[in-house]
C-alpha cells in the first residue's frame, strides 16, 4: 500500500519539474530579447501554455493546479501574457477545443496559432432576443451535405472586429426543447456572409460588436460535440469563462483595489475617517475574493471549473464597481473630467492600457452584465451550489412553441 502522502510527493515532484522547465525556457528565450510570438511559440512547444493539456497540444498532461507555478515564473521574467493578448481564446476557446474538437489534428490546428496570439478568438453566444436566456437563441444552422448554413445575429461580441475564429452556438432543431436543439461550431470570421459592426460604449471605445451571419457555410468538421449536444459543450465554455473573469491576483493587494490604494496615497487632501473606513472595507472584500478565487482554482484542479467559479465572477464584478465608485468619490469634482469620447476600436492588448480612473469607472458598469449577469449567476449558485429549488419554468416544450419577444 503506498504511503499516505504519496499523492503530495508526486505533486511536489511535478511542481519542481515544471518550474525547472519554465526557468529553462526563460533562459533560452529571454522575453526581453525575443519577440512575443517567439516566446509564446516556445512555451507551447515546451508544454507550458496549459500544463494540464495533452503533450503536443501546449501541455504536459499534468495537474491543472501547476499552471500558476509556470505563470509566476513567466511574469517575474517579464514574459508576454497570453491572457492579455488573446483573452477569449485563452480563457474560453482553448479548453472547449481541447475537450470537444473532433480530432487531435484539428485541436493542434486551432490551438497552436491561438497560443501564439496569431489567431484572436471571439464568442458568438448572446443575441438581441436571448442574452441572459442563452438557451433561447434563434440563430439557425441547417445541414446541407457536409456543411451547415447559418443565419442569425449575435451581439455584445468582444473583439469580433479583430478575431480570426469564433465559438458559435446555433439552433439545429427548433422542434426540440430549447436546451436540447443546439449545436456548437467554430466559425471562420473571414467567411463570406459574416459582417461585424462596432458597438460604441460610453467610454467612447468599441470593444464590443454585433455580428450578422447571412448564409454562412461551416464545414461539419468544425462542429464541436455531437449534433444537438451544444448546450453541454457551451457549459465547458461558460464555466471556464466565469472562472477566468472571476480570477483575482495571486498577491495580496493585486487587482482593481490597487487603483484605489494608489489614489488614496495621491490625494491626502481628500482623506477622511469615513473614506478610510470605506477603503478598508473594500480592501478586505478584495482579499476575501482573492482567497475565494484560490479555493475555486484548487477545486478546478481536481475536476475542472464548476458552478463555484461563478462566485468569483459575481463578487469580482460587483467589487470592481464599488472600488471605482469609491475612486470617483475620492477624486471629487475631478472625477467628472472625461474629455475623450472619440469612437475608436480597441484590440486585446489595448484594454485598460493607460486608462484613467474615470474610464475604468465607466467600463466597470458592464462587469455585472458581461460573462453572465449577476442575476443569472445568483440563480446558478442558488440552484447548483446551495441546492435551492429552481425557478418555475414555462418554456420546457418545443422551442418553436415558446412565446418570444
Amino acid at each position: 500500500m503506498p504511503p499516505a502522502d504519496g499523492g503530495t510527493a508526486v505533486i511536489t515532484d511535478a511542481a519542481t519539474e515544471v518550474a525547472a522547465a519554465a526557468r529553462a525556457l526563460v533562459r533560452s528565450h529571454d522575453p526581453h530579447a525575443v519577440s512575443a510570438d517567439e516566446f509564446l511559440e516556445a512555451a507551447f512547444d515546451a508544454g507550458l501554455t496549459w500544463v494540464h493539456f495533452p503533450a503536443g497540444l501546449g501541455g504536459r498532461g499534468i495537474a491543472r493546479g501547476l499552471q500558476p507555478v509556470v505563470d509566476a515564473i513567466f511574469a517575474e521574467a517579464g514574459a508576454p501574457s497570453l491572457v492579455s493578448l488573446n483573452p477569449i481564446g485563452t480563457g474560453m476557446a482553448a479548453p472547449t477545443l481541447c475537450e470537444h474538437a473532433q480530432s487531435d489534428e484539428q485541436k493542434r490546428r486551432w490551438l497552436h496559432p491561438l497560443a501564439t496570439a496569431q489567431d484572436i478568438w471571439c464568442q458568438l453566444f448572446s443575441e438581441p432576443g436571448a442574452g441572459s436566456d442563452l438557451a433561447g437563441l434563434a440563430t439557425s444552422a441547417v445541414r446541407d451535405g457536409d456543411e451547415w448554413v447559418v443565419n442569425g445575429q449575435k451581439v455584445w461580441t468582444t473583439l469580433a472586429h479583430c478575431a480570426r475564429w469564433a465559438l458559435l452556438l446555433a439552433r439545429t432543431d427548433p422542434d426540440a426543447p430549447k436546451h436540447k436543439g443546439l449545436t456548437y461550431f467554430v466559425v471562420d470570421m473571414h467567411a463570406s456572409g459574416v459582417q461585424t459592426r462596432p458597438l460604441r460604449q460610453m467610454t467612447g471605445q468599441a470593444e464590443f460588436n454585433e455580428v450578422f451571419l447571412s448564409d454562412v457555410r461551416i464545414p461539419d468538421a468544425h462542429r464541436l460535440g455531437a449534433v444537438g449536444a451544444g448546450w453541454r459543450v457551451a457549459m465547458t465554455t461558460l464555466m471556464n469563462e466565469r472562472s477566468s473573469i472571476g480570477a483575482s491576483g495571486s498577491r495580496r493587494g493585486d487587482g482593481t483595489i490597487s487603483d484605489a490604494v494608489a489614489l488614496w496615497a495621491q490625494r491626502p487632501d481628500r482623506r477622511s475617517p469615513v473614506r478610510r473606513d470605506r477603503l478598508t472595507q473594500l480592501w478586505l472584500r478584495s482579499e476575501a475574493q482573492r482567497l475565494t478565487a484560490q479555493r475555486a482554482h484548487a477545486t478546478a484542479t481536481a475536476q475542472g471549473p464548476g458552478p463555484e467559479g461563478s462566485i468569483g465572477k459575481l463578487v469580482g464584478a460587483e467589487l470592481n464597481q464599488r472600488v471605482y465608485e469609491f475612486c470617483l468619490d475620492l477624486l471629487g469634482p475631478d472625477g467628472t473630467l472625461y474629455d475623450d469620447y472619440t469612437m475608436r476600436h480597441i484590440g486585446p492588448a489595448d484594454s485598460n492600457t493607460g486608462a484613467t480612473v474615470q474610464e475604468r469607472f465607466l467600463r466597470s458598469r458592464a462587469n455585472t452584465i458581461e460573462g453572465g449577469t449577476s442575476e443569472v449567476l445568483r440563480n446558478i449558485l442558488g440552484e447548483r451550489v446551495l441546492g435551492l429549488p429552481g425557478d418555475p419554468r414555462v418554456d420546457s416544450g418545443p422551442w418553436r412553441e415558446v412565446p418570444r419577444g
